[in-house]
């Protein structure tokens, strides 16, 4: 099976290198800000009637700098002709997102016109896609201009699937992050087919934020919660910002302090969440997730905050590509099915349940259980009803699937559907009507 994977290393280049990494980066934030000030007076020229092309694709922003590279940056042979066609690249990708979202073709939020990078706000990246870009050995990397440079950690798990034939390095981004140099090599790797632990059993992940994840098993998965055990030394180190001068040394060694402390942040939510995938999709033979809306849960100003520390949705999109990998199913509930409403017993759902009510109590059977144990293991259920509903429901997406849950009687089914009705839930199908 062929499958597109990344590894991603930790650099620990020399002074000279590290002068040409950052170098690299700027021509890179250059050549878009230069295609977009282009972009910018074509279209203000147009605008005064003139007849002129403004160069919207990758092909025309390289023929524009080919034309004029000589006379706006003389010096562009300091830097891998790649760093130059990695901006152009970026600004043509930012121009088609824009356009494909206006006219719709783009779904989600709307995407707005593509803005001036400003040096020191945002990410310093830069990606090569030709050139001397290979592991060279267990400890050292190679790069178009830059060379070999020595990294932190063994490399060792690229280097014997490129050795063997197995994989085959597509592009290399170079990426600046807390004040430390990494890279990632995209690949195109030969994997052998997985398969779980256990390929018969199913697990239903409930997300949350007190847990990272509650199992239908019972097992709580505990959330580090990095942003709020940092937040004190953020908002300290930001009002130390605040108070130096800005550009001064002692201002340089805050920001980069306060990069570092953000930084930290995201690596244990990383580290985190890449555990906890890695178990499920290697363990179970079909895994559960809701499809959460992740975006309209951080429109909560009091949760928003704690929503976005989680990783909700970062908990999906690893199983996605991970249970391809391993062999597992990954089944996705819809996001109207009502997991914590509903009674894993004897299935009866409740109208209105608040978000203050931990625990489940079901007024029909007695049943009281932990309020995310009871969704665990409502989408559990959830997979044994989807794999024999059809073709049409494979997936468990679509606003109509409403699959019926073991142990429920058909007057219970019919007597859910109208209290789902009240509460704006999809109709469920195959209601014996």
């Amino acid at each position: 099976m062929k499958a597109l994977q990344a590894y991603r290393f930790a650099l620990d280049p020399s002074p000279h290198q590290e002068r040409m990494l950052a170098s690299h980066s700027g021509a890179r934030r250059f050549a878009f800000n230069w295609g977009l000030a282009l972009v910018k007076e074509r279209l203000e020229a147009r605008g005064r009637g003139e007849d002129v092309e403004v160069p919207w694709t990758l092909a025309a922003l390289r023929r524009e700098w080919n034309r004029q590279k000589e006379q706006v940056a003389p010096w562009w042979r300091e830097n891998s002709k790649e760093a130059y066609s990695a901006g152009l690249d970026g600004l043509a990708r930012g121009l088609k997102a824009f356009f494909d979202s206006r006219s719709g073709k783009r779904k989600g939020r709307r995407v707005g016109f593509p803005k001036f990078r400003k040096k020191g706000r945002g990410r310093e990246s830069v990606r090569f896609t030709t050139g001397a870009i290979r592991v060279d050995d267990k400890s050292h990397v190679v790069l178009p201009r830059i060379g070999r440079v020595r990294t932190h950690e063994m490399t060792t798990a690229l280097l014997e699937r490129g050795q063997s034939d197995r994989a085959r390095i597509l592009s290399a981004t170079v990426s600046r992050e807390g004040g430390r140099w990494f890279v990632s090599f995209t690949c195109e790797v030969e994997r052998d087919a997985g398969r779980p632990e256990r390929p018969r059993s199913v697990v239903g992940v409930d997300a949350g934020l007190k847990h990272l994840a509650v199992l239908s098993t019972g097992e709580k998965v505990p959330n580090p919660q990095p942003l709020r055990k940092a937040l004190r030394k953020i908002a300290r180190l930001n009002r130390e910002l605040v108070r130096r001068k800005r550009r001064s040394r002692h201002w340089e060694d805050t920001r980069r302090r306060l990069n570092r402390a953000h930084a930290r942040v995201a690596r244990i939510r990383l580290d985190a969440m890449h555990k906890l995938t890695h178990r499920l999709a290697t363990t179970f033979g079909t895994v559960v997730v809701e499809d959460l809306n992740v975006a309209g849960m951080g429109r909560n100003r009091r949760l928003s905050r704690a929503i976005y520390d989680a990783g909700l949705a970062e908990l999906r999109r690893q199983l996605q590509y991970k249970c391809e990998w391993y062999g597992s199913r990954l089944v996705q509930a819809p996001r109207m099915y009502p997991s914590s409403k509903t009674c894993s017993r004897c299935g009866a759902i409740k109208e209105i349940l608040p978000l203050w009510e931990r625990v489940y109590r079901c007024e029909e059977c007695g049943t009281v259980m932990d309020r995310d144990e009871n969704a665990a293991r409502n989408l559990a259920a959830l997979a044994a009803a989807v794999a024999g509903s059809g073709p049409e429901t494979k997936n468990a997406r679509g606003e109509d699937v409403r699959p019926d849950l073991a142990g429920r009687s058909s007057m219970k089914r019919e007597a859910s559907t109208r209290q789902l009705g009240k509460t704006g839930a999809p109709v469920p199908q195959g209601t014996g009507t």
